[in-house]
């Protein structure tokens, strides 16, 4: 009957004893990208037909005919300016799949892709990888290239 009375005590205490002022700062919530994702050079190949419909590792279908890459390790979502260093040809693409699968490659591109760069025939070539955006929830480490962040750079560099 003690030990009763004494946990109905301790219950009644509980609930009418104040609420606390501490508050809890914001917890992080982002997610952080190394510097050196922010530019990288290397080879790439593309991807087509043998991969249309197929689901990518963001969940949505390929599509060779998107401007798409996949990356290894970019966060998915990432918006990335790829640079042919043999023609100088531009595009800009979103990361949305996981790869490439061959050794010594650091991109694979979308067959849309590789057209806007040149090398649909040849199969591969050099590239440089810019980032340009990164998904909501995502901020570099360092800020030594602070203005390739999204949050860091003009409107007008983000495509």
């Amino acid at each position: 009957m003690k030990k009763l009375v004494l946990a109905c005590a301790v219950a009644a205490l509980i609930a009418l004893s104040p609420k606390s002022d501490a508050k809890t700062g914001p917890r992080s919530l982002n997610r952080v990208v190394p510097l050196a994702y922010l530019q990288q050079q290397g080879v790439a190949s593309w991807y087509g037909q043998d991969f249309q419909g197929k689901e990518t590792s963001s969940g949505e279908l390929f599509d060779m005919n998107g401007l798409t890459a996949a990356h290894r390790t970019l966060p998915l979502g990432s918006r990335i300016n790829v640079t042919n260093l043999r023609n100088n040809r531009s595009v800009v693409l979103r990361v949305n799949d996981r790869g490439p699968n061959h050794p010594g490659r650091i991109l694979d591109v979308s067959k849309a892709a590789a057209r806007r760069l040149g090398f649909v025939g040849e199969g591969f070539t050099r590239v440089r990888i810019r980032a340009v955006r990164y998904p909501k929830g995502y901020v570099v480490q360092g800020t030594e290239i602070a203005a390739l962040h999204p949050c860091a750079a003009p409107r007008s560099h983000l495509q």
